[in-house]
């Protein structure tokens, strides 16, 4: 066998045993491939699942929203209704207390018109949801009343409602207007001491 052929031999021979490494080779980068599509995969599932979860919370924001607008909507409308209930409940509070009215022998029709117009008012207010807060015997809350006067009272617990001057009222579960009141407070010391001496005198 001359020179020559020896050398194609080893060349043939180193070429069948490259075969197989370069297989593997390929077999590798294939298996990386893989893996950064499956990568790629999972990237593009958790953009999607946090695009859902984005949008499914924008959806209840807006549900709220709108819920409110149509609860709380007309709020100011009923604020400025109440100050014609309260101005409808002056008048009459007026003319009944009025020397002059008080011999005119229509002032009981006159009167009891308007508390039938007064009665309808509080009628379509209850009908849209708008309650008078209960104060009769009540603690003090600053969360539905507000304060305009303390009153000393011994009889009474400090903090309970002695007299309301002016009615508050709730739109559904939301303030409207806090009734104001006055509330009692336990005597001074120096009230007592000298409520004290005059018992003694």
């Amino acid at each position: 066998m001359s020179e020559k052929d020896k050398e194609d031999n080893v060349k043939n021979i180193e070429s069948e045993m490259d075969k197989p490494e370069d297989k593997k080779s390929h077999s590798n980068d294939n298996v990386e491939k893989e893996k950064t599509i499956e990568e790629k995969l999972k990237e593009s599932e958790d953009k999607l699942l946090r695009s859902l979860a984005e949008i499914e919370n924008q959806r209840r924001r807006f549900e709220k929203e709108i819920k409110d607008a149509f609860e709380f909507g007309s709020f100011n409308f009923a604020k400025e209704m109440l100050a014609t209930l309260d101005n409808l409940q002056r008048a009459k509070e007026a003319i009944k207390n009025d020397e002059k009215l008080k011999t005119n022998k229509d002032l009981d029709k006159f009167l009891e018109n308007l508390t039938i117009i007064e009665k309808d008012l509080i009628s379509i207010f209850e009908k849209n949801r708008i309650k008078k807060i209960e104060v009769g015997n009540q603690t003090f809350d600053p969360n539905f009343h507000q304060a305009m006067s303390e009153v000393e009272d011994d009889e009474k617990e400090p903090g309970k409602i002695l007299h309301e001057i002016q009615a508050g009222y709730m739109l559904g579960e939301r303030l409207l207007r806090p009734s104001l009141v006055s509330v009692s407070k336990k005597k001074s010391t120096k009230d007592n001491e000298n409520e004290d001496k005059k018992d003694k005198n």
